[in-house]
């Protein structure tokens, strides 16, 4: 399996990035492979995609910066996502921190398709650092 790291700064505190980034109804706002809504169903997030519904569950909130989260599609195949906020410096990052995704390449994935996802992951990070940075 590869996988490729994705990252960017974000000049905000790891706090900041992590309490945003982690509350699923904001992901609308930056994850441009949902359609626009996501809402809470019972015990479940559920978001429109392209590829129909799908369910989008996170770790538990903790003081790692973990925000690793699970996809689940309609027909039941789920894909894992490595999510991290890294504060700089031994202060929790003096108000900057580093956002990384790992992503992973699918079985079957062509070259161009895995080129696509990582495009795809860096123009949502850089989508979620304009919204962090403009004080969303």
């Amino acid at each position: 399996m590869e996988s490729r790291h994705v990252s960017i700064e974000i000049d905000r505190p790891e706090a900041e990035v992590y309490a945003f980034a982690a509350n699923p109804a904001n992901l609308p706002l930056w994850a441009a492979g949902l359609t626009g809504s996501i809402e809470r169903v019972d015990d479940e997030w559920v978001a429109e995609s392209p590829l129909g519904p799908i369910t989008v569950e996170f770790a538990a909130h903790n003081d790692f910066g973990i925000l690793d989260h699970v996809v689940t599609t309609a027909d039941g195949r789920r894909f894992h996502n490595p999510l991290r906020v890294i504060g700089f410096g031994s202060d929790g990052g003096g108000g900057r921190s580093e956002l990384v995704f790992t992503v992973r390449r699918l079985e079957g994935m062509t070259d161009e398709q895995f080129e696509a996802d990582v495009a795809a992951v860096a123009a949502d990070l850089a989508t979620l650092k304009r919204l962090l940075e403009a004080g969303s």
